[in-house]
């Protein structure tokens, strides 16, 4: 049997019926097999640019610490053009005309202030080189054209990690593994990339060749697709026939998908270096992970296998923020990744004043929300370092457990539609500590549970 379960931000998932237990609510099983090593927990809780504002630029930074969140991908960092000082290219680099080997042609000041707050709050900043998204390009365009001199762009992104890990031109000695190439130059409307797409993968083969060439131990990569919503069709209810169906495929959705292929093709004809590729999704978990198994399969077809994916921007329902729903949402996606194959996630982002994208914090007060909480709980299961044995009969019950040998953790979010009586099978849970989290309860203590309501997350510790 087969039932629907609507979820919220309008996508519909197809899930097991589990044993009624009477009343409408559900039996749920969750067998747990701590002797099964499964794969080192993965870093699914990062973010994207952190919660730049207040005192100091820097005084909100401490809830990303406090929630052990271990990336930050600094991309669209202090908002329209990178604030006009951080991190983007025509920030750092200020008059492309100049001599990219003197040091006094760079503008590091922000971004230096920007990445010392970041490590000193021990989150490892992830470099996005480029430009932060243009969303008014029909008004006029600014920094979306391709460099005029691609080698020499390559040369300057050279001299800006040169700065930030070798310490050349006053600079520092940081741990900066991930190094991206643009952003989403397939979106549409022009509002990353006006030129072709050929005129971005002739930028990404040199700038990939050189930045490998100068740093064989750093991750060079890219190109931080749009996503691939094409492959996993959103399905709603026909308001006139009552059914569910798929909703038609918007034409740049299409469009995204064959500069994927034609990317890859590019890349693999000219043997450019990747280490990682990145992709964004604003789509439910359900569809997510149907995106998740078939980038994997793809890049398996392609002679790619084994390469690191990065799932860095990404915020199911972004409009629900502040709600349990999200919070259940946020905290599924991870869980089903955890599961799936993508290796790093940033949610997208951390700032604190700008809504929808805030998922993190309340706009009003600075101060952390539910989906926050959600991270901080996946943050439990990741400091244990080992994914255990974990099985559960409802697919849209979602669960992890995790192991350090000593001690052990369980998390589930429930995003069935229905209440769910628990039967937790496979550990002593006789003297385990109980947090919630759901409309009134952020990661609170609770006594033993044996319910979980819909749109619920639950993390057991023993």
């Amino acid at each position: 049997m087969m039932i629907v379960a609507f979820c919220k931000c309008g996508v519909f998932g197809l899930v097991g019926a589990a044993k009624d237990y009477g009343r409408g609510i559900k039996m749920a099983s969750v067998k747990i097999d701590l002797n099964k090593r499964v794969k080192p927990m993965k870093p699914m809780h990062a973010g994207g640019q952190p919660p730049v504002g207040g005192k100091g630029l820097t005084e909100f930074f401490h809830y990303v610490t406090e929630a052990g969140i271990p990336f930050s991908r600094l991309h669209d960092v202090g908002g329209a053009f990178g604030g006009g000082k951080f991190v983007d290219i025509p920030n750092v680099f200020r008059n492309f005309d100049a001599d990219e080997n003197d040091p006094a042609s760079y503008d590091f000041a922000f971004t230096d202030y920007l990445l010392k707050a970041l490590v000193e709050a021990n989150i490892e900043p992830y470099y996005r080189l480029g430009i932060t998204i243009e969303n008014h390009t029909y008004v006029k365009s600014y920094y979306t054209f391709p460099p005029k001199n691609p080698e020499k762009w390559a040369r300057i992104c050279e001299h800006i990690i040169r700065h930030y890990t070798e310490g050349w031109a006053d600079g520092f000695h940081y741990n900066i593994r991930y190094w991206e190439i643009w952003n989403e130059p397939e979106v549409q409307d022009k509002m990353m990339w006006c030129g072709t797409n050929e005129e971005y993968f002739y930028l990404y083969d040199v700038t990939a060749k050189h930045l490998k060439a100068c740093f064989p131990h750093l991750k060079i990569g890219g190109y931080a697709s749009c996503g691939f919503y094409a492959v996993a069709p959103k399905i709603v209810i026909d308001p006139a026939t009552h059914q569910p169906g798929t909703v038609p495929t918007k034409g740049h959705h299409k469009t995204q998908l064959q500069f994927f292929y034609e990317f890859f093709d590019y890349i693999k004809k000219h043997n450019s270096p990747i280490d990682f590729f990145s992709w964004h999704s604003y789509a439910d978990v359900s569809r997510v992970a149907v995106m998740d198994e078939w980038l994997h399969g793809e890049l398996e077809k392609f002679g790619y296998g084994g390469l690191e994916t990065h799932l860095n921007e990404w915020d199911p329902c972004a409009t629900e923020f502040g709600t349990a729903h999200h919070a259940a949402e946020v905290a599924a996606m991870m869980l089903a990744l955890q599961h799936g194959h993508t290796d790093l996630c940033c949610i997208y982002d951390m700032r604190t004043n700008d809504a929808p994208y805030c998922p993190l914090f309340d706009i009003r007060t600075h101060k952390p929300i539910h989906a926050y909480y959600a991270l901080v709980a996946f943050n439990m299961l990741y400091r244990l370092g080992t994914q255990v044995g974990t099985v559960c009969d409802d697919s849209r019950l979602y669960a992890v457990a995790a192991s350090d040998g000593a001690h052990h953790a369980l998390m589930l979010s429930n995003l069935t539609g229905e209440k769910q009586k628990l039967e937790i099978k496979g550990a002593d849970l006789s003297r385990a500590r109980y947090h919630v989290i759901d409309q009134e309860r952020l990661l609170s203590w609770s006594p033993a549970v044996d319910y979980m309501d819909n749109n619920q997350v639950l993390l057991i510790e023993w």
